[in-house]
């Protein structure tokens, strides 16, 4: 593959390459077909204006995570043709309006879901309907177990910090032949946490969210109580159904209450 560059390449500029053509006699006879593709800084600015947040090292990140893997020139640069922008505008607005954590992003990709083929959250759909989601099942049963170990090293959290959790309830894990196990969902907790743990924030200042959170549970349990204990399979499936859909909902509006007050401090 031949790649044409320009001096203004490194700044974030089109570049184009040169695909190998067609083998000799088959086709038209054409030396190779040219292909748009973008630097790393070019994408960054092509998605500035719809996600103010981005950057070089987002992207990196992303990439890191095995979620893109742009084609690298000779010297090293990242070049990403018009699919990989796809994706990646697809993972930012998974991140952004459907709070998906990268692994269940990472599900969604394998699955097939290259691009906005679902509306974002609360938006109507063809139907006319309003689609919601979380990024987790509450239905979902216990599932795999990871040791302490391979949460600490996936998540990169501390064990002290873990056990302030542990001690706050914020997590509680299961004990096993004398290790202590977690499920896949507080491992997302832990994983949380130990981000928030890299501004100062702390176990004890978690109180606020475990409370907040049982507050929460409590109140979707009142209005689904009858139908959730029903012994009627189908009602207790729509019920659960309808748990599903209540759960993403008061996430997506406590989302939104949270950046309306937090505008009031940038102000």
């Amino acid at each position: 593959m031949a790649v044409q560059t320009t001096p203004a390449d490194a700044a974030g500029l089109e570049v184009e390459i040169v695909e190998p053509g067609p083998a000799a006699g088959a086709g038209t006879g054409e030396l190779g077909k040219r292909q748009k593709s973008l630097t790393i800084g070019a994408v960054c600015k092509a998605l500035a204006q719809e996600f103010p947040d981005i950057s070089i090292s987002k992207i990196r990140y992303l990439e890191d995570q095995k979620l893109l893997t742009p084609r690298r020139t000779p010297g090293g640069y990242r070049l990403y043709t018009q699919g990989d922008v796809a994706r990646l505008r697809t993972i930012l607005r998974m991140q952004r309006d459907e709070f998906l954590p990268l692994r269940v992003i990472r599900q969604e990709l394998a699955a097939g879901r290259a691009g906005e083929t679902a509306p974002a959250p609360g938006r109507p759909a063809r139907d006319g309907t309003r689609t919601w989601r979380s990024s987790m099942s509450v239905s979902d049963g216990a599932g795999a177990l990871y040791s302490i170990d391979d949460v600490l090293e996936e998540t990169k959290a501390d064990a002290k910090l873990v056990r302030e959790l542990e001690e706050y309830g914020v997590v509680k894990g299961e004990l096993r032949g004398g290790v202590r196990y977690f499920d896949e969902t507080e491992r997302e907790i832990i994983g949380a946490v130990a981000e928030l743990a890299r501004y100062g924030v702390g176990g004890r200042n978690l109180r606020v969210f475990r409370s907040s959170a049982d507050r929460e549970a409590n109140l979707l349990q009142q209005i689904l109580a009858p139908a959730l204990r029903s012994r009627n399979p189908e009602r207790r499936k729509e019920a659960v159904e309808a748990l599903e859909n209540l759960a993403a909902v008061a996430t997506h509006l406590k989302h939104l209450l949270l950046i309306r007050d937090l505008r009031k401090i940038v102000r």
